[in-house]
């Protein structure tokens, strides 16, 4: 069995209305100074197989089909 983790983020430049929201929150609990707050998703998996190649092509094709809107968004896969 093969673990993995996809962490997606939105691309530079695209808007993130939500991290902004977060970073007003923390100044209004006190937490000064924070800045360019940018919110994301992480995805923990578990794949039946021990061959990690195959784990990551089909990492690669569960982000591009699902797990990330490639248009907006970048993806980033882990393995252990």
């Amino acid at each position: 069995m093969i673990k993995a983790r996809v962490t997606v983020t939105l691309k530079n430049g695209v808007l993130d209305p939500q991290g902004k929201a977060i970073e007003g929150a923390l100044g209004a609990l006190g937490f000064d100074g924070v800045n360019q707050v940018r919110q994301g998703k992480v995805f923990d998996l578990a794949l039946e197989t021990s061959n990690k190649a195959q784990a990551e092509e089909q990492l690669k094709a569960m982000c591009e089909k699902l797990l990330a809107n490639t248009v907006i968004e970048n993806y980033a896969i882990s393995i252990d």
